[in-house]
């Protein structure tokens, strides 16, 4: 079920089903991707993987688990609607039959949206309701319109971030330098030919998908991330976005030297009875 808040210039609405955003209006202008043939998602929530690991297979407890699709599962569970206010909603998921065949914790996850002005705070809270240490990895997946404003094509975009980066891919077991003390990528669908680029511990906090002719665009500050990707499918004309994606980490299968997520180097470790709070803000202009 759908939900919605708005303020005097920003609206939002969210959905029970995987508490994920359906719509990110700022002055009238839809900003998030509208879920079409090249992609069908408009902004997941990852977890507890972000990816997957190897054969979408590890270990927890010594236990072999296997999960059902990529990003962990919560993307695809119903949440319960928790409230609302003035200028936020909040939805909840705990664990269920489903996800322990998956995930052998007893978990809260609370998603949060908070609105003011022209900022949308998005906050994921992650209690461990179990007795013993859990294990997982966070991460957002929002798609946000390219074109952003008429008469732009998806190549006049780029993305800035707020300081020099050094940026590298992956090509077939090399290194390919995309940026060298830069700020700025521009995106062409080439860019996405050998998938997403994760950058880990980026000097920025921040990272804005703008166009070279001016006009509206978008600003995402990431300050408790320690990955931020960039992402768009490579080679389909109808893709008419850009994912700018927050992360707690580096992706799961960067850790499939080790089955156990126990031992996995990303993976967060909470305590029983504790909370971790996640958090990033989306600025629209």
């Amino acid at each position: 079920m759908l939900y919605t808040i708005k303020n005097d210039r920003l609206e939002i609405s969210a959905d029970t089903f995987g508490a994920e955003l359906h719509s990110v209006r700022f002055d009238g202008k839809e900003y998030l991707w509208q879920c079409g043939v090249a992609w069908k998602r408009w902004a997941p929530i990852l977890f507890p993987f972000i990816c997957s690991p190897k054969d979408r297979a590890y270990t927890a407890k010594g236990k072999a688990y296997k999960m059902k699709g990529n990003h962990g599962f919560a993307r695809d569970m119903e949440f319960q609607f928790k409230g609302q206010s003035e200028n936020s909603l909040s939805f909840v998921l705990t664990e269920n039959e489903e996800s322990l065949a998956q995930y052998p914790y007893k978990f809260s996850l609370e998603v949060r949206y908070t609105i003011n002005d022209n900022c949308l705070r998005v906050e994921n809270f992650v209690t461990n309701t179990g007795g013993e240490d859990m294990y997982f990895y966070l991460g957002a997946h929002p798609a946000f319109n390219c074109p952003l404003n008429d008469g732009d094509s998806f190549d006049d975009h780029y993305v800035e971030f707020d300081e020099d980066e050094h940026i590298t891919q992956k090509l077939g077991g090399e290194e390919v330098v995309l940026v060298e003390k830069g700020r700025t990528l521009d995106m062409t669908r080439a860019l996405f030919d050998n998938d997403s680029i994760p950058l880990e511990f980026p000097n920025s906090k921040a990272i804005s998908l703008r166009s070279k002719k001016g006009g509206s665009y978008v600003r995402l500050e990431y300050p408790v991330s320690d990955c931020i990707t960039v992402w768009s499918p490579t080679g389909d004309d109808r893709a008419e976005f850009v994912c700018l994606e927050p992360w707690t980490s580096v992706p799961t299968f960067y850790d499939d030297e080790f089955e156990a997520i126990e031992d996995k180097p990303h993976a967060l470790k909470l305590a029983a009875g504790e909370t971790y709070r996640y958090y990033y803000d989306i600025k629209l202009y």
